[in-house]
């Protein structure tokens, strides 16, 4: 039990026959006033609603009653068979705890945000005397300046590029810049000032990264003025080059304040969150405004939880959203959203800040948070009109594969390797949603059938492992995970070999077919291999066989990716990676101490204490590992 959750949390009885409102009434005579979190579960123990609450007593007696409620509340209560409760001390840890449990056991009548990735930053390290600027997802644990977040990695690598233009900052690896010893492509096409062979000087670049963050902090105004300045003064000093270098970075400057997009004036850190909801299906359309300027927007398509109302769905999304990332200092939404009081004060908290939440009726912020409902609109009618694609396509297909249903989770694998080198296989899921990359799978083939290059024996491993897996966390099938028909790239061989598998485990009611090239390995011409059957053909303009030419196209996209990253890793491994406690930094200050691994393990302990951040203690291990073997 975490800290703030009491011990003493109350059950609402054990699971009855009976389900409704009358259910409901009777777990009132063990609750009192206390904050906390509510579970309405039904006859098979599923939970169908995780709640918070002020007062849970008053809470509840809203449920008891017979009449009064939506129609989505309705049939809760009519499904519901028991209650659990979990009293807090406060409702913010109310608040914390609901959400929590909302992303555990993805309650079906719950709003749910699906897409909860981490976004990117722009991370300029201050861990070097020449900092080098680059992409940074995740714990913001290296030593730097870190500015976003940007909504796509697609955005950042834009800024980044332009930034190169402008400011000429190094993007090269720590190891990289230590090796060079002539300036890289980068400084041929004017992105890069090179100071890895002293072509500026440290206090050169340090204005440059001053200059940098200035601009990403929404100087940018400022910065162009004084390069303005710069190239006056290295005109009348008759320094034409020097002047025409900084004329090319303020004509790159004013490309990249020309390109931000939507730039307010008014509103220098927020988020704009806008709602669009229609036909039970909604969008959420997330702007990302820093310094000024508009960093990129990311739609999201939460579940409605059956049916839930705007004011609902935005104060989940808020929640869900800002769980594991720092709020800005202002959230600007389309609609109100529920205890708002409450959601301001959990952000705030979060934060360790002032966090304001608005909902803005004229002026800029309106106008900014009208063009945000405008993308969410047009995205959730673009979401839509593929949706409705994409049930014909899976119709289709189980009517070509003679199937109970259109599937609603397929998976697909494939295998990659080089004569059984870096052996990968791979694992991709799609739905009525389209490609589902967040369920994406790599699998390091660990056994012996890798290394000898048996496709066979590496689908049977992928099987078996992602199978076991299934069976172990989600044996009675309650969850989304499991599929309803597994795409295997290859013939017959391949098929009979998940046969087996799925035979060992006891899963055999998934129907499984596999996907191989016919006459010449030409597409369109793909033969589909059913246990038990002969294989047969779809008509080359078939809708249904371009679907499948997709979906083991993405599949074989998903693990040659998954190899090269393999393969590449393997290929810049050294003996350094498997020394106890040598990590990326010891390893670089190593090998650009001595030059290679090879020289590291001929040192003497004397020699490997000379350098930075090797101790006696490390040096000892060092040589030990390498002499020991």
């Amino acid at each position: 039990m975490t800290d703030g959750v009491q011990n003493g949390a109350e059950e609402g009885g054990t699971v009855p026959v009976a389900t409704g409102h009358e259910v409901i009434q009777s777990c009132l005579r063990t609750l009192d006033s206390s904050p906390g979190v509510y579970r309405m579960l039904n006859a098979k123990s599923e939970v169908l609603y995780v709640g918070k609450a002020r007062n849970l007593k008053a809470r509840v007696s809203n449920y008891a009653r017979p009449s009064g409620h939506s129609g989505r509340i309705a049939r809760m209560i009519s499904e519901t068979a028991s209650m659990m409760f979990l009293t807090t001390r406060t409702e913010m840890e109310a608040l914390l705890l609901e959400q929590n449990l909302i992303k555990q056991l993805k309650p079906r009548y719950n709003v749910l945000l699906r897409d909860d990735k981490s976004f990117p930053n722009i991370l300029i390290g201050k861990d070097h005397a020449f900092p080098q600027i680059k992409k940074h997802r995740g714990k913001r644990s290296e030593k730097g300046s870190y500015f976003g977040p940007f909504a796509s990695a697609g955005a950042v690598n834009r800024t980044l590029n332009q930034l190169q233009k402008v400011f000429l900052l190094r993007n090269c690896s720590d190891a990289m810049f230590e090796s060079r010893t002539r300036p890289c492509l980068l400084f041929q096409i004017k992105r890069c000032s090179a100071p890895c062979v002293g072509r500026v000087t440290a206090e050169q670049y340090a204005a440059q990264v001053s200059d940098a963050e200035r601009f990403l902090e929404g100087k940018s105004t400022e910065v162009q003025a004084q390069l303005a300045s710069q190239m006056a003064e290295a005109s009348e000093a008759m320094e034409f080059e020097r002047a025409a270098a900084l004329r090319d970075r303020i004509r790159a400057l004013t490309q990249v304040q020309s390109a931000q997009g939507i730039n307010p004036r008014g509103v220098a850190e927020a988020d704009v969150i806008a709602l669009h909801l229609e036909g039970g299906q909604a969008c959420v359309q997330v702007f990302f405004i820093r310094a000024n300027q508009s960093w990129g927007n990311r739609d999201f398509y939460p579940r409605t939880g059956s049916g839930a109302e705007e004011s609902e769905i935005l104060e989940a999304f808020v929640t869900q959203f800002y769980d594991d990332k720092d709020p800005p200092r202002l959230i600007l939404l389309s609609h109100p959203v529920e205890n708002e009081d409450l959601v301001t004060a959990a952000l705030t908290e979060r934060a360790g800040r002032k966090v304001e939440i608005a909902v803005p009726q004229r002026g800029e912020k309106a106008e900014l948070v009208e063009n945000a409902a405008r993308n969410a609109k047009e995205s959730l009618a673009r979401q839509m009109a593929e949706g409705a694609a994409q049930s014909k396509l899976l119709i289709g297909l189980a009517e070509a594969f003679d199937l109970d249903a259109p599937p609603r989770r397929i998976e697909v694998y494939d295998n990659a390797h080089i004569q059984g080198a870096d052996a990968v296989g791979g694992m991709i899921v799609a739905g009525p949603d389209g490609f589902n990359k967040a369920q994406y799978r790599k699998f390091n083939i660990k056994g012996a059938a890798g290394k000898a290059g048996d496709d066979f024996g590496m689908m049977k491993e992928v099987l078996t492992r992602r199978f076991e897996r299934l069976l172990k966390e989600d044996p009675e099938r309650k969850t989304e995970a499991w599929p309803d028909l597994l795409l295997i790239d290859g013939g017959a061989g391949q098929v009979s070999a998940v046969g087996e598998i799925l035979a060992e485990l006891g899963v055999e009611d998934i129907p499984y077919i596999g996907v191989a090239k016919g006459i010449d390995r030409d597409a369109g011409k793909e033969e589909f291999h059913r246990p038990g059957e002969p294989p047969f053909a779809l008509q080359r303009n078939d809708p249904v066989l371009y679907f499948v030419q997709r979906l083991r196209d993405e599949a074989h996209r998903w693990a040659n990716g998954a190899h090269r990253a393999k393969r590449a890793k393997a290929v810049s491994a050294t003996p350094l990676d498997d020394v106890p406690g040598v990590g990326a930094a010891r390893k670089r200050a190593l090998l650009a101490h001595f030059g290679s691994a090879k020289a590291v393990s001929r040192a003497g302990i004397a020699d490997l204490m000379a350098v930075d951040g090797i101790s006696e203690a490390m040096a000892q291990t060092i040589h030990d590992f390498f002499h020991d073997r």
